[in-house]
Order: C-alpha cells, then sequence, then structure tokens
C-alpha cells in the first residue's frame, strides 16, 4: 500500500503537466476515478498550497517613448495573464531573456494571434479600436521553460498594466518522497511510478505512462536491480514485459505534412510495424516499442511566403456626425518561422494596396432651428435690443448641445431696435410755499424738467422753446439790518453762435437805514444763493452731430461692443440733414477686449505638456482628454462662450 500512497502523491502532482495527445488535461477521474477536483496549482484534490499567484499592477509614470520592461515572467510560472487595464496607443511586447523577440519587438507590432515562446503557446489579444474600450493583453497556460520579460512600448500615458501568474511555492515536495528527486521529476527520462500488488494493472498503467512520455516500455528504471525506485525492499518484482518477436521491425513509411506552405515550418517521419521480409504493415504489437525511432522534428519549406498586405484597425472616425475620415495602418509583411516580419512596400508591389483612408459617418449632425419669433424691442423709444429663441436640434427632433451644431452657421438671436425719437414734455412742480427772502423782495421757486415716457439722457429734439419760467417774485414787506444776496450785471456770452454761457457777481450784503453794507458769503449761506451762470445763445450756429453716452459693454472680457446714437440735430433740437456725413461719430465700438481670466481651480491643471494639440483636435468632449487637459479644455470652453456672446 506503500507504493499505491505514492502514486497518489506524484500523479497529483503531474496533474498540470500531463497531457493526452491534442493538449487535453487529464482530470483526477481519469488517474483513479476519484471525484476530487484539481486546485489552482494544478494538484488534483489540493488545497491550493504548492504555489502562489503572483500578480499586481504596473502604474509608472513615463516620459521616454519606447520600449519599458514592466516586469519579468520566472522560469515555470503558468496561467500567466498580461491585460493593458484601458485602451491606448502603447502597446505590450514579450521577449525571451536570450533576447529573442515573441511579441512586438524590434518596432514591429504583430496582429492578433499565438506565437509560441518559452515553452508555452501566448494569445495576443488586440481588441477592435473603435467599439471597444479593453486594452490589449496575452494569455498562456505554461509552464514556462525559461525567463521572459514584458515590455510596453510606450507612447501615451501609461492606463495601468495587470499581470498575474502562478509558480510553484517552495518546499512542496512531499515527505514521502526520496529527497534526491522532486516531485514529478522522471527518472532516467520516464515515470517509474508502478503499483506491484496488481501485476495486470501494473503493466497497463505504466504502458499508458509511456504513451505520454514516448519512453520505451522494455524495463523499469531502478535504481537497484530487481526492483522500482519507490519499492521498498519487502515487495515482489513488478513482471516483466514478455519478449517481442524479432520477425518484425519498425520502418519509415513517409511523414506528415508539413506545417505551414511556407516560411519555414515542419514534420515529423511515420514508422510502421512491418515483417522483416515481405514488409508487409503489421499491427504495432508486433514490434517492440522500445526500438520504435523517436520521431524527430525535421524542417520543411524553407522558402519564404509570399508577401502580403496587412491591414490595421480603422481609426475613429474624425467627426462626431456628419462626413468625417478614418484611417488605418497597411505594412507590407511576410510570414517565416512562424513570425510576420515587415519588409520594403515594393515586396507587395504585385499586389493592390488596400486603402488608407475611408469616409464615414457616426450620425446625422444637428441643425440649427429657430424656435421663437423675435421679441418686441426692449425700449418703447429710442435704441434697444430683440431676441428670439435659437436652439440645436439633433435629426429625431432632441435639443442638444449648441456643440452638435456648426457654430460658424448659427442664426443671430439677438439684434439692435430704433424705435425712433422718445416724445418730450415739460414737467412742472409746485411752487416753494418759503420765499428766498425773510423781508423784502425776494423769489419762490419749482422745478421744471423736459422728460419723456422712457427715461433717457439723449437731447434729440427737447421740448421746444417756450420753457415755463421756474422761479417768480414775492415780497415778505421791508425789512432793516437784513441779509440778503446781492447780483451785479450779467457778463457777455462766451461764444458768439451757438450755446454759451455768462457770469455774474454774488455778493451778500446786509440793509440799512443809510443803504448797504458788503459781508462775508457765510452769513448768508442760510439763503438760497442766485447763480453766478447762465447759458446764453446769440445766433445760431447751424446742424451738428449729438451722440449720447455709449451703453453698457455686451462683455465683460474677450472682446464685446457698445453703442450709443447719434443724430444731426439744428440749434433748435430738431432734426437736420445738413451735418456733414464724413464728420459723424461712431456708433458702434468694440470693448473689454482683455482675455477673461476664468477662476483658478487648483486642482483642474494640464497633466501634459502638448494639451494644445488636444484643444485642437477638439477632444475636450471627452472625459479623458477633459480631465487630463482641465486647463486647456475650460480656458478653449471659454473661448467659445465668449464667441456665443458676439454672435
Amino acid at each position: 500500500m506503500f507504493v499505491s500512497y505514492l502514486i497518489l502523491s506524484f500523479l497529483s502532482f503531474q496533474k498540470a503537466i500531463l497531457a493526452r495527445p491534442g493538449g487535453e488535461i487529464i482530470g483526477c477521474d481519469d488517474f483513479l476515478g476519484s471525484d476530487k477536483v484539481v486546485d489552482k496549482c494544478g494538484v488534483c484534490g489540493g488545497d491550493n498550497t504548492t504555489c502562489k499567484v503572483v500578480s499586481g499592477v504596473f502604474k509608472h509614470v513615463l516620459t521616454k517613448i519606447g520600449y519599458h520592461k514592466i516586469v519579468e515572467i520566472p522560469e515555470g510560472a503558468i496561467k500567466i495573464n498580461v491585460t493593458e487595464m484601458t485602451k491606448s496607443n502603447n502597446y505590450l511586447a514579450l521577449r525571451s531573456r536570450s533576447g529573442r523577440s515573441i511579441i512586438n519587438g524590434n518596432w514591429a507590432i504583430d496582429r492578433p494571434g499565438k506565437y509560441e515562446g518559452g515553452g508555452t503557446m501566448f494569445t495576443y489579444k488586440r481588441p477592435n479600436e473603435i467599439s471597444s474600450t479593453a486594452g490589449e493583453s496575452f494569455l498562456a497556460e505554461g509552464p514556462t521553460n525559461e525567463v521572459l520579460d514584458v515590455y510596453m512600448i510606450h507612447q501615451q500615458p501609461n492606463p495601468g498594466i495587470h499581470y498575474e501568474y502562478v509558480i510553484a511555492a517552495a518546499n512542496t515536495i512531499s515527505p514521502q518522497l526520496p529527497a534526491q528527486r522532486k516531485p514529478g521529476e522522471p527518472l532516467n527520462g520516464q515515470l517509474d511510478v508502478i503499483d506491484t500488488s496488481n501485476p495486470t494493472e501494473n503493466r497497463d498503467s505504466f504502458r499508458d505512462a509511456d504513451l505520454h512520455t514516448g519512453q520505451p516500455t522494455g524495463s523499469l528504471p531502478s535504481r537497484h536491480p530487481g526492483r522500482s525506485s519507490y519499492e521498498p525492499d519487502n515487495q515482489v518484482p513488478p513482471l516483466q514485459p514478455p519478449r517481442r518477436n524479432r520477425e518484425y521491425n519498425w520502418k519509415q513509411v513517409g511523414s506528415t505534412d508539413c506545417s505551414v506552405s511556407c516560411g519555414k515550418g515542419s514534420r515529423y517521419p511515420i514508422f510502421h510495424c512491418v515483417n522483416r521480409i515481405t514488409h508487409e504493415e503489421v499491427s504495432e504489437a508486433f514490434c517492440d516499442v522500445a526500438t520504435k525511432p523517436n520521431s524527430e522534428e525535421e524542417p520543411c519549406n524553407h522558402f519564404p511566403c509570399p508577401a502580403f498586405w496587412d491591414i490595421g484597425e480603422w481609426s475613429e472616425c474624425s467627426k462626431t456626425c456628419g462626413l468625417g475620415m478614418q484611417y488605418r495602418q497597411i505594412l507590407c509583411r511576410h510570414v517565416y518561422a512562424n513570425r510576420t516580419h515587415t519588409v520594403q512596400p515594393h515586396r507587395c508591389q504585385s499586389l493592390e494596396k488596400p486603402e488608407t483612408t475611408s469616409t464615414c459617418q457616426l450620425k446625422i449632425c444637428s441643425e440649427w432651428q429657430i424656435r421663437a419669433d423675435w421679441t418686441p424691442c426692449s425700449v418703447p423709444c429710442g435704441v434697444g435690443q430683440k431676441t428670439r429663441d435659437v436652439k440645436c436640434v439633433s435629426n429625431i427632433g432632441d435639443v442638444a448641445d449648441d456643440e452638435e451644431c456648426n457654430l460658424k452657421l448659427r442664426p443671430n438671436d439677438i439684434e439692435n431696435c430704433d424705435m425712433g425719437p422718445c416724445a418730450k414734455s415739460w414737467f412742472l412742480t409746485e411752487w416753494s410755499d418759503r420765499c428766498s427772502a425773510e423781508c423784502g423782495e425776494g423769489v419762490r421757486t419749482r422745478s421744471v424738467v423736459c422728460m419723456s415716457n422712457h427715461i433717457s439722457s439723449l437731447p434729440l429734439e427737447g421740448c421746444g422753446n417756450d420753457k415755463p419760467p421756474e422761479t417768480t417774485t414775492c415780497d415778505n414787506g421791508p425789512c432793516e439790518g437784513k441779509l440778503e444776496w446781492f447780483t451785479g450785471a450779467w457778463s457777455q456770452c462766451s461764444v458768439e453762435c451757438g450755446s454759451g454761457t455768462q457770469q455774474r457777481d454774488v455778493i451778500c450784503i446786509r440793509k440799512t437805514a443809510e443803504g448797504f453794507t458788503v459781508v462775508s458769503p457765510q452769513e448768508c449761506s442760510y439763503l438760497e444763493r442766485p447763480p453766478n451762470q447762465l447759458s446764453c445763445l446769440l445766433k445760431s450756429c447751424g446742424a451738428k452731430w449729438f451722440f449720447t453716452d455709449w451703453s453698457t459693454c455686451s462683455k465683460s472680457c474677450e472682446g464685446g461692443f457698445r453703442i450709443r446714437e447719434v443724430r444731426c440735430l439744428a440749434d433748435d433740437m430738431s432734426h437736420s440733414d445738413k451735418c456733414e456725413a464724413e464728420l459723424k461719430p461712431g456708433d458702434t465700438e468694440s470693448c473689454n477686449t482683455h482675455e477673461c481670466m476664468p477662476e483658478i481651480d487648483e486642482q483642474c491643471k494640464d497633466k501634459y505638456y502638448n494639451c494644445n494639440v488636444v484643444v485642437q483636435a477638439r477632444l475636450c468632449v471627452y472625459s479623458y482628454y477633459k480631465t487630463a487637459c482641465c486647463a486647456s479644455c475650460v480656458k478653449a470652453a471659454s473661448r467659445h462662450s465668449g464667441f456665443l456672446g458676439r454672435r
């Protein structure tokens, strides 16, 4: 029973490496009819302690374009998985420690597929560049027979590379096995675990094991004559296989087909058991399996395969709507030794070269729609503004963002409007109750203003020349020793034509019986002081250009505009057409042309030096670029909003 126990231990450890012809992994039930399952280490009925999972994420920030080593995969690794966490313009690469490129070596990008290296087969995947967001990956079942290095061909920010593999843990040798040998290590090149308790089963099991290892079955390996290497001294030696008939031998009858039709393939010789004399093929049972020659690999079809155009994936469409362009890479390549190599384009000149550009249309573009008529003018008279509702509408009728439509074709949604001159009238208040002088002759006042039904500072036509008086005389009786303001005569008009001013002296006097005395003006401060200046008009100067103050600027930064009303008026403020047109002042001018300064957000920064390319390519609509180039995208959006304001 000791040998049976060894068989259980040995076969469990060999679970991950033994396979039937064709690569099918043998399950627990294939060996012993057990209902146990294989653990992650490949051990039948194991508890995951004979191996360890090594995994991690490569997140280093790289600046130099080219190959950068990520991780090394040790010899003996299984269940290898290296995956790019997000799609990018970077590529994964794999190279053996001896320097042989397995995937994407020497700046040549291989197509997705299967590539042999390190004693195992790697499956290289590169998802569709348009419809998928998954990154590149390569996977292998292993085990590897040498150390392999994983690289990344860096071209843009690293999105992160996840790697994982399983490797045997230390101290995994079974205590029941001899210390000189590792678990599962063949002796003299073949398996030698035999259960001698059942000679019949022993021969069958041993023959099956030999079929898997390809070793002859003529004798059992033994460290001591007469017993198995794992057999205790008190066990019965195993039965020897029967001797074969010497009338038959092995003969090569041909070879397998070459694995490829060109580009260096391989084939294997085929041996059949034949009669020594007649050379007639017979059952292999008549020949000694131990003498059957090994089917060694033979090279074949060394000549290179014809060159072909290797067609890459289409790029994303250059426009999110409407007719755009997409591009793909076309390389002239050929296959040799199961590897694809890039060659000079003239090697493919006999073939029709596929197109490298194509038109594309992801969806129909949205268009501008005027949803409402112009509103009434914002003022009842004079110059105002009117607005209307303009929306960007998708092809299915939904309101979309303005960026979805062609901003150059956006209809105006604001315009100036002129409602004509504002009508004006004289507005009066009641006379004041108090006389300006406590005694003697004084005046009472009232307010007289020219107003319209709309507040405006425009002179326009005015309210006419018959302005009602603003003062009237009053007399509170004679007074003695009273203070009053005394006014002198008006000076000449300051101009010879048009509107000018006249001046006069105003002094404070004290009346007495003898006359009056000039006193300090402060003593009359409690009295209303008469004006010392007056407008005057000697004669008409002719028509002149009049203009209002400038309106408020339409924008606070990055270029707005402001307007004012300009009119030709005669001396009596009536409309005239006799002004010189070339001297007319402007009614529109630019304002606030300084650059807008957005609020500083410490979290909103450019992570890369070439974010201006992202803005020029209009990639800020994508969340990734909007975050990576936050400052540049916000600045571009601010300029864009300013452009809309000018529209």
